[in-house]
């Protein structure tokens, strides 16, 4: 992963070691803030999308709505990382939109309805 430079403030001196959201943060994560600093590009976050994108496929398959924002998610962070043009991300999220309703369709045809009864 390729380190940025520091970046600095209006004043020119290097940004607060805490900095603004600190206090939002537990101990644990402001731990990990100086070395989230000096990643550079999206790339582990574009994995951890698609880990928890699975994740939620897997213990979730039937919420739509969830499936189709984590999707948007990743198609943005996607886009942002490789600088895609909006057409080219409207195609990218059409693509994967007519992907995951194929398959609530088949995954939803698979289940029965009630027929109805006999007279």
């Amino acid at each position: 992963m390729a380190k940025r430079e520091g970046k600095k403030t209006a004043r020119g001196g290097k940004r607060a070691k805490q900095g603004f959201y600190a206090q939002a943060l537990s101990e644990a994560e402001r731990v990990l803030i100086p070395e989230a600093r000096e990643m550079a590009g999206l790339d582990e976050e574009i994995a951890l999308l698609r880990v928890k994108l699975a994740t939620a496929l897997a213990e979730h398959p039937d919420n739509m709505p969830l499936m189709l924002r984590a999707v948007e998610l990743l198609v943005r962070a996607v886009a942002a990382e490789y600088r895609l043009s909006r057409k080219s991300q409207d195609n990218l999220a059409a693509a994967i939109d007519g992907v995951l309703k194929e398959i609530g369709a088949t995954l939803f045809s698979n289940f029965s309805s009630p027929s109805s009864p006999s007279s």
